[in-house]
């Protein structure tokens, strides 16, 4: 078409200019699709159900690459797997060698072995959910970039490695409740152990959820996590029992109430003293876990348009 009669064409509206088309998104059937929520722009938060069921969809991969990544954790070691076991075993010698023969902290306990034991094996599950997971999302920033998947799904896939982990870690405890003295028999009330070790992990769970959020947002929180790791050990009885030292009421109140302060001796009352803990303690411990999980997942979720951002 020749320009003179473009421009004749352009003015009587026979053609109109390109900026003058819509949007693609805005022409039927594209604007239907968008409206019942088929068709979803890239990077956008989708409702909360079908974020879940996105997750749900990626069930078998996330289980295969926590596996996967479980077996090759320590693969550049000459012992390899060993140190899921060998690296906290090494950790309860340390604090026992140091708390109960140099600081005589395991005055007025029979079984300080098995105390340090279930403290620092178990406290070490959640400690890590809260050291990990704060860079977890700028970590994976050029994944979560080049491929559209829900962001929670890097959460889920690490709270699954974990919890792999877990399962030599209570193991290798049970060994040394038995082996070193005083020894503790076997009960049927260990079984137990294994509903707890599930709660243990949506705690984490709920946890990795907002410090993942929080990692994100605020960098910095990042320089503070160990420090907080450490105060939780001392106030959640990891080392020595903490009622010794406290005097007043309301400190003693808060300090009782700690999920981690609830599950070590709902762990000790099953390993140590072969008994079932009170109803009180499930309770508490089963509200700790519901609330956390969906608070933190909420939470994460909301912030889901933001991770892939540059």
């Amino acid at each position: 078409m020749r320009p003179v009669e473009f421009q004749r064409k352009f003015h009587q509206g026979d053609i109109s200019a390109p900026w003058n088309h819509p949007a693609p998104a805005e022409e039927s059937p594209y604007k239907e699709l968008i409206a019942s929520g088929t068709v979803m722009r890239v990077g956008g938060r989708p409702p909360l159900a079908r974020y879940v069921a996105q997750i749900w969809k990626r069930r078998d991969f996330l289980v295969y690459d926590a596996r996967s990544r479980v077996r090759t954790r320590n693969s550049h070691t000459r012992l390899g797997s060993f140190w899921l076991v060998g690296k906290p075993v090494l950790d309860v010698a340390f604090y026992f060698l140091v708390f109960g023969l140099l600081l005589k902290a395991n005055r007025g306990i029979d079984n300080y072995v098995a105390y340090v034991a279930v403290g620092v094996l178990m406290f070490r599950y959640s400690s890590v959910a809260m050291t990990q997971s704060v860079g977890l999302i700028r970590s994976s920033r050029s994944m979560i970039q080049a491929f559209n998947f829900p962001r929670a799904s890097l959460v889920v896939s690490f709270a699954l490695r974990e919890a792999l982990s877990a399962v030599p870690l209570l193991l290798s405890l049970i060994v040394m409740i038995l082996a070193i003295p005083p020894h503790v028999a076997p009960s049927l009330v260990w079984l137990l152990a294994l509903p707890l070790i599930v709660l243990q992990g949506i705690f984490n769970l709920g946890l990795s959820f907002v410090i993942a959020r929080l990692g994100f947002s605020v960098p910095d929180i990042s320089q503070g996590m160990t420090f907080l790791s450490r105060i939780l050990m001392y106030g959640s009885s990891v080392i020595f029992p903490i009622e010794r030292f406290i005097n007043h009421p309301a400190v003693y109140d808060v300090m009782t109430n700690n999920p981690l302060f609830i599950l070590l001796s709902m762990y000790r009352t099953i390993l140590i003293d072969r008994s079932v803990p009170p109803p009180q303690n499930w309770l508490s411990l089963a509200l700790w876990c519901l609330g956390l999980i969906v608070f933190g997942f909420v939470f994460f979720w909301r912030a889901e348009e933001k991770y892939g951002r540059p």
